[in-house]
């Protein structure tokens, strides 16, 4: 059942709204898309035709909308003038170019939204009275690059009655571009028409569009409130033909512009994005728009969970966009100290694009420390996205193996008190000691045997370069080994791909230390397994000559009695409901109901739960949520676990989506709750286990 999701940023200026930038694959030769760039060097060399690589690494720079959107004083939608970015331009370039911050992207606020005779976007010359390509000149001529701002469809205000004529496109008008209805578009419904792409004026007008952009030096493109996503997902908020449009006239251009999209773009369409983008949103704004530039609760906390079910998505040509990273003034931001080492260093293992909205002429000396630490940037810029070891509590490791065997390891807090934070060798596959060293303060720790353990304040951190000895003539460790599904008969378990030591050429899997499977990829059913038994399996990755990792972290399973596994609708009549929780009608979920109105007060209780025996069993959870996503509290007996249930970014609360979570059951009856006392919840359809 639908529930209000994260506050939705209406980027509105004057008559604008924002949208987020976008930059293209390179247009030489008109033949390297975004898929094209992911297999690029990931140095940002060029190739030996001397195209550039375009978004090889994760981009660097500025952006407007931070200050844009704050209530602090002197600043918000007025703000934006040329003098102000070229005042902003001199700052990144005297202090943060040399440490790779090289784009300046100006946001919401800087077209007139009328357009020009074409419709075509053009500057509010009140703001920019010298105009678009003055301002890239004077950017390049800094050794910067230049990005600008759009939102997807066709502005209102350049409709015109459909008379405008579209250029190089005789006979075609704005009446052609879009529906005879004039159905909006965007996430924020009141900024733009949707083009309607059956129509070639509509094809026509994007290229105009985009050599346009290109004739002022644009660098950089970013399209706002694309949909799916921007909390949209109907038929007029589709705008994948639209970002396809754009990848095509952008490559035609013949300039190399960097594409990226926002806001809160649907993972559901990840594959589309990949294609025709360099990167998008994975959430809402992370700006507050209150009298700070953010807070912690509004909502840079949340990008803890959004960002994780894209983490295998990001790499060289498309990267997870997180937004702007707001560290660099303690009286502008709205975070501690502590905060902002914690917001900066999750960007980083994210290999998320660092782009700064700080008013750079008020830098204090710890945000520029922060900003200007090499081995932190380092860290980002290898691109080599962490993952969580588990978000069951608030204190968590995040963790990604380099290709020379060292690994980049982050401790969070995430917690309202001081708490200890443990990162256990074991998941990273580490045995023995290991040098550990504090990326932060630039200090070696020492050799460290078994697990490095440290007391953490509310929100804090640590970023560490953990080395083990090296790997020598075999494989490094597979890690994330983790059930995906379980029958009486058989165990399904998947893994990341071995990206250290030798060339892994496959795996072998053992259950119980017998060998059931040996397979090329990184997922496997072991068959041939007795019903209610439990089963401790590993995962050992070798390579062409016969070298062998050590197994992996065991992953405990028990199989389902015989007939099993076994369904259990959230809304029979047998469950109990507490709170505002109720049964609502959902035509594609399981039996046609589901359970929403989870959360506050609102629980769902799943009794007789049946156990062939004590253990730990691979529970299938279906369930809706048209948000970004949302932390569901699992009971079972007397322990309790967070679990984060991704969204679909696009309003739909109709659509059932699945995670497999290990759940304890007792032999015999068992009781599993729902809930989150604290937050409100996705939907329950039904579990299987």
């Amino acid at each position: 059942m639908p529930r209000p999701a994260r506050p939705t940023r209406l980027r509105t200026l004057t008559c604008l709204t924002a949208l987020t930038a976008a930059l293209v694959v390179p247009a030489s030769a008109r033949a390297a898309t975004a898929a094209d760039a992911s297999g690029a060097q990931a140095s940002g060399t060029t190739t030996a035709t001397t195209t550039p690589v375009v978004a090889a690494k994760p981009y660097m720079g500025y952006s407007t909308w931070s200050v844009e959107s704050t209530n602090f004083p002197g600043y918000g939608g007025d703000w934006l003038t040329e003098a102000h970015v070229l005042q902003q331009a001199d700052v990144l370039s005297s202090k943060l170019k040399s440490h790779g911050y090289n784009y300046v992207n100006v946001d919401a606020g800087w077209n007139d939204a009328k357009g020009d005779a074409y419709a075509r976007p053009t500057p509010n010359l009140t703001k920019f009275p010298h105009g678009m390509k003055y301002l890239a000149d004077q950017l390049h001529r800094k050794g910067l690059k230049f990005g600008l701002y759009l939102a997807v469809g066709l502005y209102q205000q350049a409709y015109n009655d459909g008379r405008t004529p579209i250029y190089n496109a005789p006979g075609c008008t704005t009446k052609d571009i879009v529906y005879p209805d004039l159905r909006k578009t965007s996430g924020w419904d009141d900024v733009s028409y949707q083009l309607n792409f059956s129509s070639p004026c509509t094809t026509k007008y994007i290229q105009s569009e985009a050599d346009q952009l290109a004739s002022f030096g644009v660098d950089f493109l970013k399209i706002d409130g694309v949909g799916p996503g921007s909390n949209q997902g109907d038929a007029a908020h589709n705008n994948v033909p639209d970002i396809q449009a754009w990848h095509t006239a952008l490559k035609n251009t013949g300039r190399p512009i960097e594409f990226t999209l926002s806001w809160s773009l649907s993972h559901n369409q990840a594959d589309v994005w990949k294609a025709n983008s360099n990167g998008w949103r994975i959430d809402t704004d992370v700006e507050c728009y209150c009298d700070t530039l953010v807070t912690w609760n509004n909502s840079v906390k949340a990008r803890w969970n959004d960002v994780v079910p894209w983490i295998d998505d990001a790499g060289p040509g498309h990267w997870n966009n997180l937004d702007s990273l707001d560290v660099g003034s303690d009286v502008m931001d709205g975070v501690n100290q502590t905060e902002r080492q914690s917001y900066m260093t999750l960007w980083a293992i994210e290999a998320a694009p660092l782009y700064i909205g700080d008013d750079l002429t008020k830098l204090d000396k710890y945000g520029l420390k922060l900003l200007t630490n090499d081995e932190v940037i380092a860290v980002d810029q290898a691109g080599n996205p962490a993952r969580p070891v588990s978000q069951k509590t608030p204190q968590q490791v995040w963790y990604s193996r380099n290709t020379d065997g060292s690994y980049t390891v982050a401790l969070f807090n995430l917690g309202k008190g001081y708490s200890d934070v443990t990162a256990d060798f074991s998941d990273l596959g580490i045995s023995g000691k290991a040098q550990v060293r504090d990326l932060w303060s630039h200090k070696n720790l020492g050799s460290v045997s078994g697990k490095f353990t440290d007391n953490l304040a509310p929100h804090g951190s640590r970023l560490l370069r953990i080395t083990p000895p090296s790997t020598g003539t075999h494989p490094g460790v597979p890690l994330n080994v983790h059930g995906t599904a379980s029958t009486a008969g058989s165990v399904s378990l998947a893994w990341s791909a071995v990206n250290s030591g030798t060339k892994t050429t496959g795996y072998d899997v053992y259950a119980g230390g017998t060998k059931k499977a040996t397979v090329t990829g990184t997922s496997a059913t072991v068959s041939g397994l007795q019903a209610g038994t439990a089963y401790s399996l590993t995962v050992v990755a070798h390579d062409a000559k016969g070298g062998k990792s050590a197994p992996s972290k065991a992953v405990d399973v028990t199989t389902p009695a015989v007939g099993g596994p076994v369904s259990y609708e959230a809304e029979a009549s047998a469950n109990t409901l507490t709170g505002n929780a109720s049964v609502g009608d959902c035509s594609a979920c399981s039996g046609g109901k589901k359970v929403g109105n989870l959360g506050g007060t609102g629980t769902l209780a799943v009794n007789h739960v049946t156990a062939p025996r004590d253990g730990t069993y691979l529970m299938k959870l279906d369930y809706t949520d048209g948000s970004t996503g949302r932390t569901m509290i699992i009971g079972t007996g007397d322990t309790s676990f967070q679990q984060f249930l991704p969204g679909s970014n696009d309003n739909n609360w109709g659509q059932p989506s699945s995670i497999t979570v290990p759940v304890q059951l007792k032999a015999g009856d068992n009781t599993i709750t729902f809930g989150n006392a604290s937050d409100y919840a996705s939907d329950v359809d039904r579990i299987t286990l």
